[in-house]
């Protein structure tokens, strides 16, 4: 199965959302949470061409999105 990264805030309701989903469907992921770690936030805005909304999620090499767009591949 592909490297899943999501990159997150803690207080984000949607980064929540998503990772729920993860969870219920037993995935792992590795979480990078960009609140206080400005080398992660500006690593995140080069990876998804200048976006800086969480949560931003990979699959292997392809950016999901975020948490709708995530949710719109399990329906």
């Amino acid at each position: 199965m592909p490297k899943i990264v999501i990159y997150t805030t803690p207080f984000c309701p949607y980064c929540h959302r998503a990772k729920r989903l993860l969870t219920q469907k037993g995935a792992s992921f590795e979480e990078i949470d960009v609140s206080g770690d400005w080398a992660a936030r500006e690593a995140l805005m080069n990876k998804a061409g200048g976006l800086t909304t969480v949560p931003q999620i990979w699959i292997g090499d392809t950016h999901v999105g975020g948490s709708d767009e995530l949710h719109a591949l399990d329906r």
